[in-house]
């Protein structure tokens, strides 16, 4: 679960043992150079580029594991299929 995942880099990230799905990274203790650890994290992990304002805005491991996944669904592309013609 993308939620479990972002948790585990918060708890890396702040050092703290055990970061819940809800916990807001500020109110855990994060600062804004912290926050772009985090975010060098989840681009590493996830291969998706947060901004700052991303963050800000979501500052939960539920809320950045939504956010992951509505852009992960947008970045997936589906390949072209060719269909030849049979003759009849």
């Amino acid at each position: 679960m993308i939620a479990d995942r972002v948790s585990d880099i918060f708890s890396r990230v702040l050092e703290l043992p055990d970061v819940d799905a809800e916990s807001d990274f500020f109110a855990l203790g994060g600062d804004s150079l912290l926050a772009t650890r985090v975010l060098s994290a989840i681009a590493r992990e996830f291969g998706i580029e947060l901004s700052f304002d991303d963050f800000m805005l979501t500052p939960t491991p539920a809320a950045l594991a939504t956010t992951i996944a509505s852009l992960t669904i947008a970045s997936v592309t589906i390949p072209s299929v060719t269909i030849a013609s049979v003759p009849r």
